[in-house]
């Protein structure tokens, strides 16, 4: 998962690098940068005075010191004005800027903070957009671990109107209670009539909770005669019809190149849940197509949990960006894809 959104505090993470939401000046600010200075010890504000003034925008590096990391970046977000001052193209050449310096200096893994979301103002749901909007660009072009560190929910907010439909989709759609998953199920026996001949009531209600339907039972020759694609031939076969090259596909669905290869390249591989999502959203399937493709691994989509009602609701929506999926999963505490 090359772009994770995780919950904790930056100076916790294990990564190649740190960015730190810095003062221009070569003085410790609060926040982010009262806290990487203080774990870090006083070499570090030594190493940033010899730095001098940072522009907004701009990014400089330095060791950690006594932090997990092994260095540290320091970018100056700019503040929040109107959001008519540039503020938010400003923003996104501090994520930048970063992620290239630290390209640069051979790093694999890089831990973010929501620049400039604290006591720079700028409103919450813009730094996310900007924030993953901005890191997306660049590991459409390169390889790199990069982590999106929030130290609480208050830190982090989606835009109202997105927040709205979600609340209201899920509001609508989530299934609390079992017995809703077949409603008027005794007063529409029809359900599996043709079908009571070979499973008494019990079993009937059981599969259409689950929604599977009913065949007589098959001999082993049969049902080796209608076995259809493995998950890996469904989904060479969609890269195929939609013509997409491998690297678009991992790269829409979030995922390692090493995982995408094992599941392509091997057929009988059955990827987790989360992963056969994900190519989905990549291939951008319609939801019966989706329900279809990840089927293939041994997985459906119901009303009964809050990410899959989350996922479906972005894909009926014909929203295809895992990373916008991904701001909504964590806002909700579910997995991210």
């Amino acid at each position: 998962m090359p772009l994770r959104i995780v919950r904790d505090n930056i100076i916790n993470m294990y990564a190649d690098v740190i960015v730190n939401s810095a003062n221009p000046n070569s003085s410790i600010g609060s926040g982010v940068d009262y806290f990487i200075h203080k774990f870090a010890g006083t070499e570090l504000l030594e190493e940033r005075k010899k730095i001098g003034f940072i522009k907004v925008g701009e990014a400089k590096i330095t060791s950690a010191y006594n932090l997990k990391a092994e260095h540290v970046i320091h970018t100056v977000g700019p503040k929040w004005i109107d959001g008519k001052h540039n503020e938010e193209d400003l923003l996104s050449s501090c994520y930048r800027n970063s992620l290239h310096l630290a390209k640069e200096y051979g790093c694999t893994s890089i831990a973010f903070p929501l620049i400039s979301s604290g006591n720079y103002g700028i409103p919450k749901d813009i730094a996310l957009s900007v924030a993953t909007n901005t890191i997306q660009e660049f590991l459409f072009e390169n390889e790199m671990n990069v982590y999106l560190v929030v130290y609480d929910k208050n830190s982090y907010q989606l835009s109202n109107q997105l927040s709205n439909s979600v609340k209201s989709y899920i509001d609508e759609n989530y299934i609390h209670d079992i017995e809703k998953c077949v409603p008027q199920f005794f007063s529409s026996r029809n359900i599996c009539e043709e079908y009571f001949e070979y499973f008494d009531e019990e079993d009937c209600l059981e599969n259409a909770v689950i929604g599977t339907s009913f065949k007589p039972e098959l001999s082993l020759e049969e049902m080796m005669e209608e076995m259809e694609d493995t998950f890996s031939e469904a989904l060479w076969k969609w890269i195929i019809k939609k013509d997409l090259n491998e690297v678009t596909v991992y790269k829409k669905a979030n995922m390692d190149r090493r995982l995408f290869s094992k599941i392509k390249n091997n057929k009988d591989y059955k990827p987790s849940k989360i992963n056969a999502i994900a190519l989905a959203i990549a291939l951008e399937l319609d939801l019966e197509e989706t329900k279809q493709f990840i089927g293939k691994a041994g997985y459906s989509l119901t009303h009964s949990n809050k990410f899959d009602i989350i996922i479906e609701f972005f894909i009926i929506n014909k929203k295809y960006n895992v990373f916008d999926i991904n701001g909504v999963l964590f806002y909700y505490n579910q997995p991210t894809i």
